[in-house]
C-alpha cells in the first residue's frame, strides 16, 4: 500500500522560538491511528510513533528497509523473544524498550533509555535532549504509564522553568494533514515541562543515528 503522508508536520511551529532550541534534522512521516487504514486507536500509538522514526532512517540514514507495518512489528518483537507467540496479532501497547530492540534489529542502531521516576522533574533530562538533538538529530520517542501514551519528541525548547518540548501526537484520526490544521488542533505542539504529569514516570528512547549517512 502506498501511503502519502504528511512530512516533517513541525516545521512552522519550530520558527515559534528562534533561540535556545533543538530539532530534529532531516524528513520524516507523521503516522497516527488509522492513517494505512488499520484500525489501532487505543493502543497503536507507539507503534505509529515507531513507524514516525523509522520513516527517519529510510530517509536519512539507511533505505533498505521500508517503514514496518503494525504487524511486522510484533513479528520482529516475537522473533526476538521479547514477546509471546500471542502477542502477533494482538492490541498490546508497546513502549520506548520495544522500540529501541525493533530500530536495533531493523537499522543495527543502538538506542539510548533515559528513564525519568516518578516526581521527577524532566528539567533533570532536558541537557541531555539538547544534546541529543545537537549530536544525533533523530526523533526521540516518549512513553510513561500514568500519562500512558507514546508520543514523538521533534525539539526542546530551553528556558529554565518555562522550557518546552515540540511534540508530535499520533492519536490524530482523520485525513486532514496540512501541517497548519495538524497544529491549530494541537497534534503538533510546544507543550511545557509543568505540564508533563509528575505522577507518571517516563521513559524515552534516543536511537543513536546521525542524518545522511545513506552511503557510510
Amino acid at each position: 500500500m502506498s501511503l502519502h503522508l504528511v512530512t516533517d508536520v513541525h516545521t512552522e511551529i519550530n520558527k515559534t522560538f528562534p533561540t535556545n532550541s533543538y530539532f530534529v534534522s532531516g524528513t520524516y512521516e507523521y503516522y497516527h491511528y488509522l492513517c494505512d487504514g488499520f484500525d489501532d486507536r487505543g493502543w497503536g500509538c507507539g507503534y505509529r510513533t515507531l513507524q514516525t522514526i523509522c520513516s527517519w532512517m529510510k530517509h536519512n540514514y539507511n533505505s533498505a528497509h521500508n517503514v514496518p507495518s503494525i504487524r511486522e512489528i510484533q513479528k520482529i518483537l516475537v522473533e526476538l523473544e521479547d514477546k509471546p507467540e500471542s502477542f502477533l496479532g494482538s492490541r498490546q501497547w508497546i513502549g520506548s524498550f520495544e522500540v529501541c530492540l525493533v530500530i536495533d534489529k531493523l537499522y543495527d542502531v543502538p538506542s539510548k533509555i533515559i528513564h525519568v521516576n516518578k516526581g521527577d522533574a524532566l528539567e533533570t533530562i532536558l541537557e541531555s535532549l539538547c544534546n541529543h538533538f545537537e549530536k544525533f538529530g533523530s526523533p526521540i520517542m516518549m512513553g510513561g504509564d500514568v500519562d500512558c501514551s507514546s508520543k514523538g519528541v521533534m525539539g526542546v525548547h530551553k528556558d529554565g522553568v518555562n522550557s518546552k518540548l515540540l511534540i508530535v501526537d499520533p492519536h490524530y484520526v482523520g485525513k486532514e494533514e496540512s501541517k497548519e490544521f495538524l497544529h491549530r488542533k494541537g497534534w503538533v505542539k510546544w507543550q511545557p515541562l509543568q505540564d508533563f504529569l509528575s505522577t507518571s514516570f517516563y521513559n524515552l528512547c534516543l536511537p543513536q543515528a546521525k542524518p545522511h549517512c545513506k552511503d557510510k
